[in-house]
């Protein structure tokens, strides 16, 4: 009788923890119904553009950046998703070594960012000048650089003499558009009871001095605004960095476990 109870118990004994397996499948498989949404959201955006976008916005058409990431985030949850439902260590390894990419790519260019920081600035300056130049040939390019601009209360990279990089915006004598010396309304200081945006609120603002220039727009550049944003929102900013290196630690450490207990499991069996 104990030697038939041993045997039963030897049947039904996994070195597998369910617990694991399942929490990691189900990890897995909400950031993946994200990443379908991710891409559905880029997808739709890219079709609904009303022109096409020149290729130099391609890198920084947010429709593009969207879809990439989703790509990315779909490869890699689908791997940890089926790895863990089917308990194959290819799948484990392979969700368990792209996250782990990720995740010091991200830390790599966070400590590169932080101990080069002007070399940082001169890039994401190549990055605000390339979206200021196309800000009229990519409405989702315009939607965002209006919403930084709104955000953070500033105006171009500098200062707001940065839109004469935009062709409908350059301030010089040849231009022949209505919009010359002008800035997007996104610039424009609120008026306070104003029902309806005057979107010409910013023409003629590059003409004027600095001073002039701020009873009207907001003449500090995104660069430094950024900087203060970020210096006035140190806690907020290390609680997202904190909630997006978590699950990426969650999802290495938890398919390591799994990986580790499948490999006991066919040890076992051998």
């Amino acid at each position: 009788m104990d030697r038939k109870l041993n045997l039963n118990r030897a049947e039904t004994f996994s070195f597998v923890n369910p617990w694991i397996r399942y929490f990691l499948f189900f990890f897995s498989f909400l950031f993946w119904v994200f990443s379908l949404l991710i891409v559905a959201i880029g997808v739709y955006a890219k079709v609904q553009k009303a022109t096409d976008t020149v290729r130099d916005t391609f890198l920084i058409d947010p429709a593009v950046i969207l879809i990439v990431v989703g790509v990315v985030m779909f490869f890699i949850t689908f791997c940890g998703c089926i790895g863990a439902l089917r308990e194959n260590i290819r799948l484990l390894k392979t969700f368990s070594f792209s996250l782990t990419l990720v995740f010091l790519t991200q830390l790599a260019i966070a400590i590169l960012g932080f101990f080069y920081s002007d070399q940082t600035r001169d890039a994401l300056g190549k990055f605000v000048k390339k979206a200021i130049v196309h800000y009229r040939d990519d409405l989702d390019l315009q939607n965002l650089m209006d919403y930084i601009q709104k955000e953070f209360k500033c105006c171009g990279w500098n200062n707001y003499t940065d839109w004469s990089w935009n062709l409908y915006f350059n301030c010089t004598h040849e231009n022949p558009s209505s919009e010359r010396c002008a800035v997007p309304f996104s610039c424009c200081t609120p008026v306070p009871g104003e029902a309806v945006i005057n979107t010409m609120c910013g023409f003629g603002a590059q003409t004027q001095n600095y001073l002039e220039a701020n009873k009207s727009i907001y003449p500090v550049g995104c660069a430094d605004r950024a900087v203060m944003w970020i210096e006035s929102h140190l806690l907020l900013v290390g609680a997202l960095a904190l909630g997006l290196a978590l699950p990426q630690i969650a999802g290495i450490v938890l398919s390591q476990i799994l990986i580790s207990q499948i490999q006991d499991e066919i040890t076992s069996v051998l």
